[in-house]
């Protein structure tokens, strides 16, 4: 009996958008959505540039503090989505 795969037009969730965010910062590597971005090599650097891309893409300022214990692309999303939701 054939199997047919889950349909490749899927909607990606926010969190897999800011893991590949990470990823194309972070030196091409494939990040998960659980992944802490100090363990992963990030640094202050790294982590402005893309605090800097996440206003530009999503609209959204994040204070450097809160990203940084923020630590996972799951709960930069949260952010995200808790400042949509408060503007």
């Amino acid at each position: 009996m054939d199997q047919q795969a889950a349909p490749s037009s899927a909607p990606v969730s926010l969190g897999q958008e800011i893991a590949e965010l990470w990823g194309e910062h972070l030196d091409g590597r494939t990040v998960g959505v659980d992944d802490d971005f100090f363990a992963l090599g990030g640094n202050s650097l790294t982590g402005i540039k893309i605090i800097d891309r996440v206003a530009q893409d999503y609209d959204v300022r994040l204070s450097v503090r809160d990203f940084y214990l923020a630590q996972t692309p799951a709960r930069v999303a949260e952010l995200i989505e808790r400042a949509r939701a408060a503007a």
